[in-house]
C-alpha cells in the first residue's frame, strides 16, 4: 500500500460493511471484487471521498434473528487498485489493514451498511512479523499438498516456498475452499500460529472426511 497503517490511530471508528458469505480478509491479504450492486457501486464512490477503507464481514446465518445479522468481527481493507468495466461494474482490490469488532451498527442514509468498529483487540495485525517464527511451516504445507493431491487441485509450489510465513498463512487461509463457518474460525484465531494451526485441523477433517466417504463407497 502507498498509505501504511503502523496503528489503529490511522483508521476510522465507523466503517462501511460489505456483508459477503464465503469471503475471508485478512491484514496484508488481497482480495479482487467485482462490484455491481448499485449500494455497493455507491459505498466504493463515497469510499474515494474519504478514507478508502472498507470492512469486509460475514452475514451470520445461525444468528439472522439477530440485531446486525452479522459476526462481531470482520477485517478492514484498503482500496489499492481499482478500474470501471464499461458495463456499470467497478472492479476493486482490497488490501487487508487489520481485524476490528463491530460494536454497533449505525442508522444511517446511506443506501450501504455502517458500523462504528474497535481494532483495539487486534494490535498485532499491524506487525507482519508477529508469530512468523512459531508457524508449524513444516506440517502445514505437508497437510497442504495431501489436500492438493485429494482435490486434484495444481500448485504452485515454487511461489509457496518462496512466501514468507505471514503471506503464505493468510494467502492459504483465503484462498481456502472451506465454508463460512471455517473462514470465521480462520479469520478469528488469535495470531498467525493458531491460524495456521486452524488451518491445518479444517484440512485434515476434510480429508478424513474425504477418506470416510471413499470407504464408504467401496
Amino acid at each position: 500500500m502507498n498509505k501504511p497503517y503502523a496503528s489503529a490511530d490511522a483508521l476510522p471508528t465507523v466503517i462501511p460493511v460489505f456483508p459477503l458469505p464465503g469471503a475471508l480478509l485478512l491484514p496484508r491479504g488481497q482480495m479482487p471484487l467485482n462490484i455491481f450492486e448499485p449500494r455497493y457501486l455507491s459505498m466504493i464512490d463515497d469510499a474515494f471521498k474519504s478514507h478508502r477503507v472498507i470492512g469486509m464481514v460475514q452475514p451470520d446465518a445461525e444468528r439472522i434473528l439477530d440485531k446486525h445479522g452479522l459476526y462481531a468481527t470482520g477485517c478492514a481493507g484498503r482500496i489499492t487498485s481499482f478500474s470501471e468495466t464499461g458495463d456499470g461494474r467497478y472492479l476493486v482490490t482490497l488490501t487487508g489493514i487489520a481485524r476490528y469488532t463491530i460494536i454497533e451498527e449505525m442508522t444511517v442514509m446511506t443506501p450501504y451498511r455502517q458500523c462504528r468498529v474497535d481494532f483495539s483487540g487486534f494490535m498485532q495485525d499491524f506487525d507482519s512479523a508477529a508469530g512468523e517464527g512459531d508457524v508449524d511451516r513444516e506440517g502445514l504445507l505437508r497437510t497442504l499438498r495431501n489436500f492438493a493431491d485429494a482435490h486434484g487441485l495444481s500448485v504452485d509450489w515454487s511461489g509457496i516456498d518462496d512466501a514468507p510465513n505471514d503471506a503464505l498463512v493468510n494467502a492459504l487461509s483465503m484462498m481456502s475452499p472451506f465454508g463460512p463457518r471455517e473462514k470465521q474460525a480462520l479469520l478469528e484465531a488469535s495470531d498467525l500460529k493458531t491460524r495456521a494451526d486452524v488451518l491445518i485441523a479444517i484440512a485434515e477433517i476434510e480429508l478424513a472426511r474425504d477418506a470416510g466417504e471413499t470407504r464408504s463407497l467401496q
